[in-house]
């Protein structure tokens, strides 16, 4: 386990293409930078037999109507690494950086259709909190 690379960035785009999302690898490199850069951000990687086999994203966030909190942006494993103890190891160390952050709150958002993630969380000690609509608006249009 170690702090997410710029030479990562293509091993993090197929994993993350997994999940479907369809960043290119410049896309994902200008993000992992951006990342980086940021003292309210990180992300880590799981690492065996000199592969990337999951990453975590993490963000404290600051809110108006909340105490500040630390969220799971993506939690991502590779399919032939599953069920193997790395997820829960990332979420180890996501505990970890959030305590250095000075929070004691873990929030995620997990898609719906996610059934297995959900049931992983849960297994964690994480508790469903409230159901939501996400909307998005694209302002390139």
């Amino acid at each position: 386990m170690r702090q997410i690379s710029t030479d990562d960035a293509a091993e993090i785009t197929m994993l993350s293409r997994q999940l479907g999302y369809p960043l290119s690898q410049q896309q994902i490199l200008q993000n992992i930078n951006a990342v980086l850069a940021s003292k309210d951000h990180n992300a880590f990687v799981a690492v065996q037999g000199g592969k990337v086999v999951g990453w975590i994203g993490l963000a404290r966030a600051i809110l108006i109507e909340t105490l500040p909190f630390c969220e799971i942006n993506g939690l991502v494993i590779d399919e032939n690494f599953r069920r193997k103890g790395i997820g829960k190891l990332l979420i180890e160390k996501t505990k970890q950086w959030a305590r250095e952050k000075g929070n004691d709150t873990i929030r995620l958002r997990c898609n719906i259709k996610r059934t297995e993630a959900h049931l992983f969380y849960e297994h964690l000690g994480f508790k469903a909190t409230k159901q939501q609509t996400a909307y998005e608006i694209n302002l390139a249009n």
